[in-house]
């Protein structure tokens, strides 16, 4: 398949998804590469084929002693640089092709072999420090185009409909919309209705969600939207990344952090925190994945202008 936004830099993991010496598949436009951590924290990746008998590479193992991964197949090993390692020795060039990647703090970016458009986003290392990373939640393979699963991130109507029932959202204003380049900012309000308690006892993290709270978004186009919750007992940032696997398949994952009055109760409600954000994901999920073909709307909602500001920088790639 021709890659999508060619150039785009891409967020495909974060390190505590790989753990260590455990070979971690990711399909990137239409091509499978394997990914894996040393206990130094060396990340290596190479494209997912063994160039023998094509094997999957991720089905193997990794060998500590060499850092290497083995085939699953024949147990043939190959280095970060994609050579052979055979009779003692390793190839003087590379047998298989590595995918390069660049890892910021714990943020694992590709530009998928291609050469770069825009430079990485800043927003991630710029938002989160001196917050405490609390986890990886959502991690899921959607079926859908990658623009669709864009568009919902930008669509804050939807979450009135969509994610009416886990949060009795009642109303979102959006203001401070600012529009620069790939770089979008706002401010959101949100008025929900009260949950019941058998609601709170499913989900304790309700607990912390006020009947009117405000959050400030930000958004890396292509990849990121990120947004910060001001809660009463401190600070929730939730980031979700975005990649197209294939043309019709996309996958998502939210990385959650956290800055909490009380450390006591902050960690009781960590495990509640990701299973919202769980939660969020399976239900735009459900709403992508049984929507029809986009076509031309008939009908505007306020706020779309964001939506179609994302859609606008999608097109004119």
């Amino acid at each position: 398949m021709l890659p999508i936004l060619s150039g785009a830099p891409w967020l495909i993991a974060h390190r505590s998804m790989l753990g260590i010496n455990q070979p971690y598949k990711v399909t990137l436009n239409g091509q499978d590469y394997v990914l894996w951590q040393n206990s130094n924290g060396e990340i290596s990746a190479l494209n997912n084929i063994c160039p023998h008998l094509q094997a999957s590479l991720a089905d193997g193992w990794i060998c500590q002693e060499r850092n290497t991964i083995t085939c699953p197949f024949h147990a043939i090993e190959f280095d970060g640089q994609g050579r052979l390692y055979q009779n003692g020795n390793f190839s003087t060039q590379a047998i298989t092709e590595p995918l390069e990647l660049t890892v910021i703090d714990d943020y694992i970016w590709t530009y998928n072999g291609l050469a770069a458009k825009i430079p990485i986003s800043s927003l991630l290392t710029r938002i989160t420090k001196g917050f405490e990373f609390i986890g990886v939640a959502g991690i899921k393979s959607i079926k859908g185009d990658f623009l669709s699963n864009l568009l919902i991130n930008y669509d804050y109507n939807h979450q009135n409909g969509t994610h009416r029932e886990s949060f009795k959202i009642k109303d979102v204003a959006v203001s401070d919309y600012e529009e620069q380049g790939y770089t979008t900012k706002l401010s959101q309000t949100i008025t929900r209705d009260e949950n019941t308690l058998q609601e709170i006892i499913n989900n304790p993290a309700l607990l912390i969600i006020p009947k009117k709270f405000t959050n400030q978004f930000e958004y890396a186009f292509p990849c990121l939207t990120s947004f910060i919750a001001q809660i009463p007992i401190g600070q929730i940032i939730q980031i979700h990344a975005l990649y197209p696997e294939t043309e019709a398949q996309t996958k998502t994952f939210v990385m959650l952090f956290g800055r909490f009055k009380n450390t006591i109760i902050g960690s009781f409600l960590k495990k509640s925190v990701l299973k919202a954000a769980d939660e969020i994901i399976r239900q735009d999920t459900n709403a992508i994945e049984k929507s029809y073909k986009r076509s031309i709307p008939k009908i505007r909602l306020p706020n779309e202008e964001i939506m179609f500001y994302a859609e606008k920088l999608y097109q004119e790639w």
